[in-house]
């Protein structure tokens, strides 16, 4: 589907069987991967759960539970509304600070999904290549590393709308998800942040140049490099007795 993007998925129906659970999950992840941005206003209440395809009083508690985890803020009155946080959360609440015990297969995920994004984007002409370039000029501004993260959530997310394939945009989306909740767990010194935008870089020239083999070299790189931050900290160390 031309011009599928990822806040699409977000407005996607919800699954019957876990309608809160999974609103208060997508709608937090939209929030934390800055797929909503600070400030948003989201939909009235009666637009929403019509497009959720949940009942107004489980959209009410999801929202009720978002609020008080600090991700959105509600006002009443004539200009009232729910809107996204100033400064919302990056982290997911439950679990956050402990590692997830499939990390590994969290990475290998990513490697497939991103490898076979940057494939195929290599070959397509897509709008998003030309936001890659926007993105990586706000991750070199960026103060600090929840805001450079954001940026990198959506220049990730872009590689896949550059494919124009939805379930590659979801894929991407629900990777980035997760791998956000493992990068909150390891330091991020400055250096390793200016390698790795110059990295997207290069990889988004590749990209434009149609050399998508030479793209997944540097884009195999680039998340090796993380992999090896992460597995430095949650690998355990076996050590012998005394």
């Amino acid at each position: 589907m031309e011009g599928a993007t990822a806040l699409e998925a977000v407005f996607e129906p919800v699954h019957p069987a876990t309608t809160f659970q999974e609103t208060v999950e997508r709608l937090g992840t939209a929030i934390r991967l800055g797929l909503l941005e600070p400030g948003v206003r989201l939909p009235p209440e009666r637009e929403l759960a019509e497009q959720l395809r949940i009942s107004r009083s489980t959209l009410r508690q999801a929202l009720t539970t978002l609020v008080q985890s600090g991700h959105l803020v509600s006002f009443r009155g004539r200009t009232g509304g729910t809107f996204v946080a100033d400064a919302p959360p990056l982290s997911g609440g439950a679990g956050a600070g402990r590692p997830r015990p499939e990390w590994r297969g969290v990475l290998d995920h990513r490697v497939v999904v991103e490898c076979g994004a940057a494939l195929l984007a290599a070959e397509r002409d897509g709008a998003a290549l030309e936001r890659m370039e926007l993105l990586a000029d706000q991750m070199d501004a960026a103060d600090g590393f929840d805001a450079y993260r954001r940026a990198d959530v959506r220049w990730h997310i872009a590689l896949a709308e550059a494919t124009g394939t939805p379930r590659l945009i979801s894929a991407m989306t629900e990777v980035q998800g997760e791998l956000t909740e493992l990068l909150a767990l390891v330091p991020h010194p400055p250096a390793a942040l200016r390698r790795a935008n110059d990295q997207h870089r290069e990889i988004a020239r590749l990209l434009r140049e149609r050399d998508g083999g030479a793209a997944v070299a540097v884009l195999r790189t680039h998340l090796a490099e993380t992999e090896g931050r992460l597995s430095a900290l949650l690998n355990p160390v076996v050590r012998r007795p005394t």
